[in-house]
């Protein structure tokens, strides 16, 4: 018998792979299968960012005098029918993985030391042992955190009301993504960025980020020394290179991060974030076990966590493989979608340009705000060192041009290519433009 411990992208597909190859395999999994991805991530900013960008659509038809209003929320039916679509999709998860011959067990809570599963009153000591326990956001050790009214991407689902102002704690992609959601359903939006916003993000993707959620106050460099309040939170205590501030706030959002669960993994070499180290065909130093997904740490991405699981169902089942990490696509989901890949290369050009008007940004002309396009180049030989969108759809093409890169194509091969139209793609042209300026300069 073989044991996957955790149901989310990377345990259940590891778990699948092994009973399509005639494996017995259990599934040990406590929160549902989908994990955080569908319950607490990329679902759930799915299902909020397409009220919050309708509504903000609405916000721009209307400041043109198209629409004569803009919609209300009912913020507890917005959560509740999200709850249900969540759970329509958790139970073709569940029938799938059955269907696959897999054996779930679940909302069990499993202990793992060493190659030992204990899952409520049973015990395991399986032949191979997959540990895929995910990761959870991370919580700063801040005076007042325990406050009621201060939320994680984990209990957002008990918000009762949206509310009128809320803080955000966070800096980074998941702190933007809901920024822009309660922004965009209405609410008044405090950023506190610990450091800069969007500080790994390329900095014109960040500039038209800043533009999306201009309706937010973002603070950077600032920290949070205490929130207080009676019965809930209401206030935030701040510290900055300004000195200190105090602001009213009617809830917290701390979307500071995510950090590796490993609380209930004992007997394997954990790195100092807590996660589990593995070796590049997601061994443990312990044999007969592996991990993979965020529980081994960064870049906590579910189709990251998909190849490692993978990646580790085919060493489990004796065949050497291993994850490419180069190339890998990432994307941020705010009025537009942003998506990039890149690779360090020196030296290499970069050019941009606004994205197109098309589906999605034809009313944003007039607010000069069409998204935008970016790629980086090797003017020697046309290599493309990066590709940057944000635009209706660029997570789509970000897909497969990270993919064409990893095959090592240039600028040169688009020279040819015919695009669909109308289109709020900028890549193709910018990677013809360069292929064209390269051919001029450099013969």
């Amino acid at each position: 018998m073989m044991v996957v411990v955790g149901g989310g992208p990377a345990g259940r597909i590891a778990a699948m792979r092994l009973a399509e190859e005639g494996q017995e395999v259990c599934l040990v999994d406590s929160g549902g299968l989908g994990g955080q991805c569908l319950h607490f991530g990329c679902m759930v900013v799915c299902a909020l960012n397409d009220v919050a960008r309708h509504r903000r659509q609405a916000e721009t038809l209307a400041g043109l005098g198209i629409v004569d209003t803009v919609p209300g929320v009912s913020f507890g039916t917005l959560l509740k029918e999200m709850a249900s679509i969540q759970a329509t999709i958790h139970g073709i998860l569940r029938e799938e993985t059955k269907q696959a011959g897999v054996t779930v067990l679940a909302e069990r809570e499993a202990r793992v030391d060493g190659r030992t599963v204990t899952a409520g009153r049973e015990t395991f000591r399986p032949e191979a042992v997959l540990v895929a326990t995910g990761s959870a956001p991370y919580v700063p050790e801040i005076e007042g955190i325990g406050l009621p009214g201060i939320y994680t991407p984990h209990t957002l689902h008990t918000m009762p009301d949206l509310p009128e102002t809320v803080a955000i704690l966070g800096g980074g992609v998941m702190a933007a993504e809901f920024a822009y959601i309660f922004g965009g359903l209405g609410s008044r939006v405090e950023m506190i960025c610990r450091s800069g916003f969007l500080p790994n993000i390329d900095p014109k993707l960040r500039e038209t980020a800043r533009k999306d959620i201009a309706f937010a106050t973002i603070r950077e460099n600032t920290a949070v020394d205490e929130f207080r309040g009676t019965g809930k939170v209401q206030t935030a205590e701040l510290r900055s290179g300004d000195g200190r501030e105090e602001i009213d706030v009617d809830a917290v959002f701390v979307a500071a991060g995510l950090v590796p669960r490993t609380e209930a993994v004992s007997g394997l070499e954990k790195g100092p974030l807590g996660e589990i180290r593995v070796d590049a065909s997601m061994r443990t130093s312990v044999s007969g076990v592996w991990a993979a997904g965020d529980v081994t740490g960064p870049p906590y991405l579910t189709p990251v966590a998909r190849r490692e699981g993978l990646v580790a169902a085919e060493s489990m089942l004796g065949r050497e493989r291993t994850i490419d990490r180069a190339w890998i696509p990432q994307s941020m989901s705010l009025g537009y979608d942003y998506a990039f890949s890149s690779m360090p290369a020196e030296p290499d050009v970069s050019i941009s340009i606004p994205a197109p008007a098309g589906p999605g940004t034809f009313w944003s002309v007039p607010a000069r705000h069409t998204g935008m396009a970016k790629i980086r180049f090797q003017p020697d030989g046309g290599g493309i060192t990066g590709i940057y969108a944000a635009a209706p759809g660029a997570s789509l093409s970000a897909t497969y041009l990270a993919f064409l890169m990893r095959q090592g194509a240039t600028i040169h091969d688009f020279r040819d290519l015919l695009e669909v139209h109308p289109s709020t793609d900028g890549i193709y042209w910018l990677l013809q433009h360069s292929a064209d300026w390269v051919r001029r300069h450099r013969p």
